[in-house]
């Protein structure tokens, strides 16, 4: 199975539009949102093209292909119009026999992981920074940010295809990947 993960799309139309567009060109199958999907919070500016009600129209009509897990800046409003279930603290996906805990990095994150076991991914979004790190037990990473990133990171997103994670900008550029080990 073949996903395109992306978080923090904030709200803004413009940002919504770029994840739909490359979710259709990758070919993925289902597209995990990492959380903070409408709103843009008050530690953030307003995104470009900032929208929610474009965002939702853009998101509904995939209703059947999206993973969605709450961020810091989801309401219960949010799933009163979004199609899909959006206010899980967690969900654990396995592909391939990875055990990934997605979710969102505001309760559980690279400082505060869960339980996992050895192999496992901890993704997370949150941080609006792209990273990937190694642990004993674990291996952290994080898609950035669709629409606000952080650190002179890029806009973009990740894809997991065949135990390979793979980090783009929305001009399809490779930035980092990781390849999953045989434990």
């Amino acid at each position: 199975m073949k996903l395109l993960i992306a978080s923090d799309i904030h709200g803004s139309a413009y940002y919504a539009k770029k994840v739909v567009e490359c979710f259709e060109k990758e070919k993925a199958d289902k597209l995990l949102l990492l959380g903070d999907i409408l709103y843009h919070g008050p530690r953030n500016d307003l995104p470009f093209e900032h929208n929610p009600k474009e965002v939702i129209a853009l998101l509904n009509p995939l209703s059947d292909k999206i993973l969605c897990v709450r961020g810091n800046c989801e309401a219960e409003v949010d799933q009163m119009v979004l199609d899909f279930p959006c206010l899980a603290d967690y969900i654990i996906v396995n592909v391939d026999g990875i055990n990934i805990f997605a979710t969102h990095g505001h309760i559980f994150g690279e400082n505060n992981p869960p339980k996992l076991h050895k192999g496992d991914i901890l993704l997370c979004g949150h941080t609006h920074v792209p990273k990937c790190v190694a642990y004993d037990n674990y291996i952290y990473m994080n898609p950035g940010s669709a629409s606000i990133p952080k650190e002179n990171s890029h806009h973009g997103y990740m894809t997991y295809d065949n135990k390979e994670f793979v980090w783009k900008d929305f001009e399809g550029n490779i930035k980092d990947s990781y390849i999953c080990k045989e434990e």
